[in-house]
């Protein structure tokens, strides 16, 4: 199924779309990634989503992409023994170590590891930033802290800590336990929440290996000052807005998004916009005007993919958010400007001869008005390059690996699909053109610029750049 349009769109399965027909709507309105949020749900209804997707992805003969996104180290209150209290700005408050709490003007806190690393001066945020306190005091199983931003505070509410940095891994036990039921099954990329610092990859790194690609998900500070490392250690990034606009000022997060998406063109990752882009469709069937210019800055940034999170998990309108979203990438891509904005954003090209020929690839395409980007890659390496360039042809992205062809399909401009491997020139010319002819790219006679390394087969040794006929 080809796209008429590079950007791709993530939705989140959940209770209001986890049916197989649903799905295979999902897919036919403009899905080309699912999320399993394993936040939520039991691991058995998460097996069963995978499964439908599979299905799903075999009847109408499409690449489909899955996502595993791991819930991580997310901090939260304890209960209060009247099930909440009220904070007053200016008031002195005391955090106590443990589940719940007998004393109703202390608030339980069952995280040690705060505690140790917390310091005076920190800020504490709880409800998603909604309560704002400062940290005046800390012992070992205490903490005073002055209300900045009082209201009232309800049980088991996320605990923000921007100022702290918490020595703890982004994979919980319960996290590692997930992350094997994901490989077992076959995930495609796996989403590590609450990423701090460059040897949070390494450490998943150990675990995944190969198996599946890795997807930093940014929504601490800490790892923006960092970012130019985990970049290059994972695979791809997911710019979470949600908690990231907790922790950092909101005015600061556009200037943040612009920042991610270009440091990933750079680096040749894909990278993902998310949350609240569609946020009123989760109780209408219609978008905001924001939310629909929202959706637009992310296309213009250049971003590989849009993503849906409740609107399609648990909204009343998940087909009609996914129409939407497909409606508006559509039109901003066709819209006069937008290839004059990509362009001024474009990355300088890294003197590496895999870099100069991929981008050499776009412009020679551009140039004799090719069809298409036939791109031979065995580890999508190949086609990842040609996407950083943005070209105004698309990418059709050639492997005999099954896995690399579905992650790939994360990927700006790319379709993807599965042949044997190719050994010889004369093979890979053959491969190019009848492909390209199948998938609807061109037509007999039309030009075409198709890009392998040699010797075949090797990863990363894109070096050769041919211009052949269908």
């Amino acid at each position: 199924m080809k796209r008429d349009r590079n950007a791709k769109i993530v939705a989140t399965v959940g209770p209001a779309s986890s049916s197989p027909e649903n799905i295979k709507a999902l897919v036919l309105a403009g899905v080309d990634v699912f999320r399993l949020n394993f936040s939520h749900g039991t691991v058995e209804e998460q097996i069963a989503r995978y499964k439908a997707i599979r299905d799903v992805e075999a009847e109408l003969g499409v690449s489909i992409s899955i996502l595993q996104d791991l819930q991580g180290p997310k901090f939260r209150i304890g209960k209060f023994e009247t099930g909440e209290t009220m904070l007053t700005p200016g008031e002195m408050v005391q955090f106590k170590l443990g589940d719940t709490g007998a004393d109703a003007q202390a608030i339980p806190l069952p995280h040690p590891e705060i505690f140790e690393a917390i310091s005076p001066g920190d800020k504490v945020l709880l409800d998603d930033g909604r309560r704002r306190l400062e940290v005046k005091g800390v012992t070992a199983d205490t903490m005073d802290a002055e209300v900045i931003y009082g209201g009232r505070l309800t049980n088991n509410k996320g605990v923000n800590l921007p100022n702290t940095t918490i020595p703890l891994s982004p994979l919980t036990p319960r996290d590692r336990e997930h992350l094997q039921v994901g490989l077992d099954i076959g995930v495609d990329w796996i989403a590590l929440s609450f990423v701090q610092r460059p040897g949070d990859i390494l450490e998943a790194r150990d675990l995944i290996g190969d198996h599946a690609g890795i997807m930093a998900k940014i929504e601490k500070p800490n790892a923006l000052s960092t970012i130019d490392e985990i970049v290059r250690l994972c695979d791809a990034i997911m710019v979470a807005r949600g908690d990231l606009g907790v922790e950092i000022p909101p005015e600061e997060v556009p200037g943040r998004q612009k920042e991610l998406v270009r440091a990933c063109r750079l680096a040749g990752k894909p990278v993902i916009i998310a949350t609240q882009m569609l946020e009123t469709m989760v109780s209408s069937p219609a978008p905001t005007r924001a939310e629909a210019s929202d959706v637009a800055t992310a296309i213009y940034d250049g971003a590989d993919a849009v993503m849906l999170s409740a609107e399609s998990a648990v909204g009343q309108y998940p087909i009609e958010a996914v129409s939407v979203m497909d409606r508006i990438i559509r039109r901003t891509e066709a819209h006069k400007d937008y290839r004059s904005i990509l362009t001024a954003l474009e990355p300088v090209v890294e003197p590496t001869i895999q870099h100069a020929v991929s981008a050499a690839a776009a412009d020679v395409a551009s140039v004799i008005d090719a069809k298409v980007i036939v791109a031979f890659t065995s580890s999508g390496a190949t086609a990842y390059r040609i996407a950083r360039k943005r070209p105004e042809v698309p990418i059709l992205a050639i492997t005999p690996d099954k896995h690399v062809m579905r992650r790939l399909v994360l990927t700006w401009g790319a379709h993807a699909i599965q042949t044997k491997a190719v050994e010889s020139f004369r093979e890979m010319i053959a491969q190019a053109a009848e492909h390209a002819v199948a998938e609807g790219y061109c037509k007999k006679g039309d030009r075409i610029v198709t890009v392998a390394g040699v010797p075949f087969g090797v990863p990363g040794s894109t070096n050769n750049l041919r211009v052949i006929e269908a």
